[in-house]
């Protein structure tokens, strides 16, 4: 009598698994590796603490500028508190994780961080620059749906960007762009599910 073959495991689970492993993979040295062509020629300048610090800097002023996008959006529709206070405290984390300081002051109906509407914010670490005039958010639109929208694309645009700059710094500031941007991209999706 033979013996049947056991059966075959469908190898469908393991190949993307070994893509995913593949892609986690080259992430990690990417992020983590320090190597790359700097700003300003050489492979060594990506870590200089003057790329580092324009970078820390420029992050933050560019996490200012998106708590700015959500206090235009809540001034316009406060009813929108419940779902924007959240991501608009994470961003102010993001701010201070950065080092930077909150160039513009928390909305005076409420605070959406948790903290009283007229405590400190920022780090203690310095000014962040002011973000460039085009930066600075103009009124929100008047239906919910579209301010929503435009805060979503404006997360996920920022999310993108910081990802593509990973590759020029070394590791602890790459690991700490890459978690923003996750979060930036986690934002993103979160405000598209609120326009449903």
């Amino acid at each position: 009598m033979p013996f049947p073959l056991p059966p075959r495991a469908p190898s469908g689970p393991r190949r993307r698994s070994l893509l995913a492993s593949a892609a986690g993979a080259a992430l990690l040295a990417g992020c983590s590796s320090g190597g790359g062509d700097g700003e300003e020629g050489g492979g060594d300048a990506s870590g200089s603490p003057a790329v580092v610090e324009r970078a820390r800097a420029r992050a933050a002023a560019d996490s200012d500028g998106l708590v700015a996008r959500y206090d235009a959006v809540l001034a316009v529709h406060p009813g929108l508190a419940g779902l924007l206070g959240p991501l608009r405290a994470e961003v102010v984390r993001h701010v201070d994780a950065f080092g930077g300081v909150r160039s513009t002051p928390p909305p005076r109906s409420a605070s959406p961080t948790g903290a009283p509407a007229g405590s400190p914010t920022g780090s203690p670490t310095g000014p962040v620059p002011a973000p460039p005039a085009s930066a600075v958010p103009s009124p929100a639109p008047a239906v919910e749906k579209d301010a929503l929208a435009q805060l979503a694309a404006a997360e996920r645009a920022l999310a993108d960007r910081r990802a593509g700059e990973l590759a020029g710094l070394p590791g602890e500031h790459a690991r700490l762009l890459a978690s923003v941007a996750a979060a930036g991209a986690a934002h993103a999706y979160l405000l598209t599910e609120g326009t449903r």
